[in-house]
């Protein structure tokens, strides 16, 4: 089974991202994007879920997978390898840092935030980008 977890590592706003700010992402057409879910996850629930808990989350509502079926569709949905929170639009539009504890659970940061300042500094977690949105 693949994973997307992190643990002791920060990653960081894509260089590209267009926000200097962090923005709360907004429902569009009345739907819950990615963006929205992963974000609400996170905010609500800080160092509570792993990035495979956020991502499976997203893919879960999306496809209105009942509870029960949560399980199986959990392995199947990790059978192959899945993009991790690199690609994030948390990270890639929004302007929010995902950091991993030492057990891989994650909380977002405001770019512009004390604490993300803090984690992009700390040489003794890993540091990645999150992935630019054009080429």
């Amino acid at each position: 089974m693949s994973t997307t977890n992190y643990y002791e590592t920060i990653i960081e706003v894509s260089e590209d991202c267009p926000v200097e700010k962090a923005e709360v992402p907004q429902p569009k057409n009345g739907e819950r994007m990615a963006a929205v879910i992963q974000y609400e996850m996170f905010i609500n629930n800080p160092y509570r879920y792993t990035s495979d808990d956020v991502i499976f989350g997203v893919f879960a509502e999306k496809n209105k997978i009942s509870k029960a079926g949560l399980k199986l569709e959990r392995e199947k949905f990790f059978s192959k390898g899945q993009p991790c929170l690199r690609s994030s639009p948390l990270v890639k539009r929004y302007g929010w840092g995902v950091h991993f504890n030492k057990d891989g659970k994650a909380a977002i940061y405001a770019v512009e935030s004390n604490e993300y300042r803090k984690f992009c500094k700390d040489k003794a977690i890993k540091h990645l980008k999150g992935m630019k949105s054009k080429r």
